[in-house]
């Protein structure tokens, strides 16, 4: 079955870094259904400044310290309202693993693994994502190209297969909770860091 995917109608989202537009984009698998999100600003310029975030509860809602996700994600938003662009927040919480499978891993990590070994413990890959439907959410803003927000060089090489992509740094604060999630991401998964 191929992935069939449906989108919401516009909607108005102030919020404290400012007023957005939202569109839900809902993904239909064979065997699950997800439902993305685009933050965008009212208009989106020929090279839009632009951030594929996936989904970290724990980071974005609870603010946690162990991961740069939430810094990163209120980074983007600052960004671009200032800079006119968008954010597809893709739901594939724990790079794809899910929310269960995320705290299964963070007991592990509290024994000493890291995040990619804690990952390859529970029996998955160190990245589960699927970009799939970044390709349909460019084409659906006919965009030809995009100034993309990321550290991570698997993005950079997946979505320049799709469009055209000069890279931007995101850099956020390290602290004592995420100083060797983050030394992992430079030296197991080459993150640009």
């Amino acid at each position: 079955m191929q992935n069939v995917i449906e989108f919401s109608n516009e909607a108005t989202l102030p919020t404290q870094f400012g007023e957005f537009k939202i569109r839900s984009f809902r993904e239909k698998t064979h065997n699950h259904i997800l439902e993305h999100l685009v933050i965008k600003t009212q208009n989106l310029p020929q090279n839009p400044l632009v951030r594929v975030h996936s989904e970290c509860l724990t980071g974005d809602a609870l603010l946690s310290l162990k991961c740069d996700c939430g810094d990163e994600l209120h980074a983007t938003l600052k960004r671009i309202q200032k800079e006119q662009g968008m954010v597809i927040y893709l739901r594939q919480e724990g790079r794809g693993i899910g929310l269960f499978n995320k705290v299964n891993a963070y007991a592990l990590q509290d024994t000493g693994l890291d995040t990619v070994e804690a990952n390859l413990a529970l029996g998955f890959k160190e990245d589960e994502r699927d970009y799939s439907v970044v390709k349909f959410i460019f084409d659906f803003y006919k965009l030809t190209q995009i100034r993309l927000l990321t550290n991570n060089p698997s993005k950079i090489n997946t979505f320049k297969t799709m469009i055209k992509v000069i890279r931007e740094p995101i850099l956020t604060q390290c602290n004592q909770h995420n100083s060797h999630y983050l030394a992992i991401k430079k030296e197991k998964m080459g993150h640009l860091l």
